[in-house]
């Protein structure tokens, strides 16, 4: 049974008459019989009561209209489903990020890519950054969003991967509001505690090279928690268990409604650059090139 006769039948149901289901179908009043009498022949039953005015289901039909406005209804779906499903397998982005830039910029990457074409399915998947490298590495990814120590190198041969830069960042120090006297005092009696990150994953670098070297010559460091994920680092902060350095562009709204406190004029932070990376690809044949070029011209104005 075709989705178009399903559709015939309920339009003769919903007008009781042959001549308005016509219209409603958009044909001619003898194509709309013919057809009418073709999906009967098909069937090998009468549907409609002709006698009755308005016409009327049968009663054998009447009692399957709600299945057959059922299927209609799923049809419908199933089109536009493999309409949208092969669109979308044309359109396929995925991106491996850093679990910060995740929160920070997936959402208007997401935005940018489908404001380009409303088709566009962008799949994120957030990991540390040796897993993002290893997602590229193995093409499961079509590029990755990471974040870079200034004049530092990703740690792969560049004659292996394109790399643009499309942002900046600052790591910056943060505490909740009501607990910033507390840690002035505390900056004061030179013991500071602090929210550490694994020395393996990459802000845990970051804190060692650029944060905790420079403060251990004035103070005594105590890491009060250890997190991987800058969010919850957050999070503790913002609870007043210790300091926290985390990306500013994610304590910017806390920070501006005054619920965090940025204390960068206390302690010291440090700049990052955001950056996108993908591997060369001497065909050129790249699904994501649309995408790229976007960032590319983004990296530009940064």
């Amino acid at each position: 049974m075709r989705l178009d006769w399903l559709e015939d039948i309920l339009a003769v149901a919903e007008t009781g008459s042959f001549t308005e289901a016509a219209e409603r179908r958009r044909l001619t009043q003898s194509a709309f019989s013919r057809r009418i009498q073709q999906i009967e022949d098909h069937v090998g039953v009468e549907l409609f009561d002709r006698r009755s005015k308005p016409i009327r289901l049968r009663p054998t039909t009447e009692s399957q209209r709600e299945t057959i406005a059922l299927l209609v209804g799923q049809l419908r779906q199933l089109v536009l489903d493999l309409r949208r499903g092969d669109k979308t397998s044309a359109n396929r982005i995925i991106i491996a990020s850093q679990h910060s830039l995740t929160a920070i910029l997936a959402p208007s990457i997401i935005e940018s890519a489908q404001a380009r074409d409303p088709h566009t399915f962008v799949k994120v998947r957030s990991a540390n950054l040796d897993e993002c490298f290893s997602l590229l590495l193995s093409r499961q990814v079509d590029f990755a969003l990471l974040y870079r120590n200034p004049g530092w190198q990703h740690p792969v041969r560049p004659d292996f991967v394109e790399t643009v830069m499309i942002g900046t960042e600052r790591l910056v120090p943060t505490i909740g509001a009501p607990h910033a006297a507390w840690v002035r005092d505390k900056i004061m009696e030179k013991d500071l505690p602090y929210i550490a990150y694994p020395a393996e994953v990459f802000f845990g670098e970051v804190m060692e090279r650029n944060i905790l070297s420079k403060l251990r010559d004035e103070c005594q460091v105590v890491a009060k928690a250890e997190t991987a994920l800058t969010m919850a680092a957050l999070e503790m902060a913002a609870a007043g268990f210790a300091v926290a350095w985390v990306p500013s562009s994610l304590a910017h709204a806390r920070i501006s409604d005054g619920t965090l406190v940025d204390l960068s004029d206390r302690l010291p932070s440090c700049d990052l650059e955001v950056t996108a990376i993908r591997l060369v690809d001497p065909s050129g044949e790249r699904s994501e090139q649309p995408f790229w070029s976007q960032l590319t011209a983004l990296a530009a104005l940064a």
